[in-house]
């Protein structure tokens, strides 16, 4: 059976080092994880999924939980005969892979969450995501795109990040980033939940996110025993589009810890 997403597979599908699994934020593509694919495909397998709603994958309008976009990663990874992985995700994305972990912690053997958070979202919240998701559904993405342009990125951002960014936001279904609003206005309280983590986890946060904040990211290092924090410099949203030197070099001795003894992936 042909898999539900489409995404990309790059990497030795017989190395010995863990595949690395990065599920993409909203508005956003697979393509926002093309730094990670170049520097960690060579030597091991980086899977990257569109999200329903987005991308090349399906839309599905209506209402997408959080839980809905996690059995649809669990399926894929099925699909494609990957039992155990490190798992990452950036923002909606991050919140996601804590739902994995929620659903099936005994497949991920580590764990990035990046500009991110945690909690359930508040009476405001819902009504602003429920909100938005209807001005999505009548103007389109344009103009959310330019809004939010240089909050998701930082304004002394490289044009070509700023490009890449745009391209993807007004790429856009508003049909299934309206659904994704719906479902994140119901997601829920993964707090408790980051205090039993088991695996090596990285946290990370650009210096300068307005949307997560580092104290928000501080607060998971705090939760989950034993974590690392990284802190990238010069970065909004998307740090690791902004500054993907630092981002994969946190990430890369998170995979270290992660790896099995001797698998020698990057």
């Amino acid at each position: 059976m042909a898999p539900f997403l489409a995404y990309e597979d790059k990497g030795p599908h017989a190395a010995t080092a863990l595949p690395l699994v990065l599920i993409h934020g909203h508005p956003f593509d697979r393509t926002m994880w093309a730094p990670q694919v170049a520097a960690f495909a060579p030597d091991r397998r980086v899977i990257v999924p569109d999200l329903r709603g987005y991308g090349a994958s399906p839309v599905v309008p209506g209402v997408t939980p959080l839980s809905v976009f996690a059995e649809d990663v669990a399926a894929l990874l099925d699909e494609l005969r990957v039992p155990e992985f490190v798992l990452g995700g950036l923002s909606m994305g991050g919140q996601i892979v804590m739902e994995c972990y929620r659903l099936f912690p005994e497949r991920i053997r580590g764990l990035l969450l990046a500009d991110t958070f945690p909690a359930a979202e508040t009476p405001q919240g819902r009504t602003s995501r429920n909100a938005m998701a209807e001005r999505l559904l009548r103007e389109g993405m344009g103009g959310y795109a330019e809004e939010v342009l240089y909050r998701m990125v930082a304004p002394y951002a490289r044009p070509e990040v700023v490009a890449h960014v745009r391209r993807m936001m007004t790429g856009t279904s508003a049909e299934g980033a309206a659904a994704a609003l719906r479902g994140r206005a119901e997601r829920p309280d993964y707090r408790e939940l980051l205090t039993r983590v088991g695996v090596p986890t990285l946290v990370v946060v650009g210096e300068d996110d307005a949307f997560t904040p580092v104290s928000d990211a501080e607060a998971m290092h705090a939760a989950v025993r034993g974590s690392e924090l990284c802190v990238v410099r010069r970065a909004a949203h998307m740090p690791n589009l902004e500054h993907p030197t630092a981002f994969n070099e946190a990430l890369s001795a998170l995979l270290l810890r992660c790896d099995p003894v001797g698998a020698g992936g990057g």
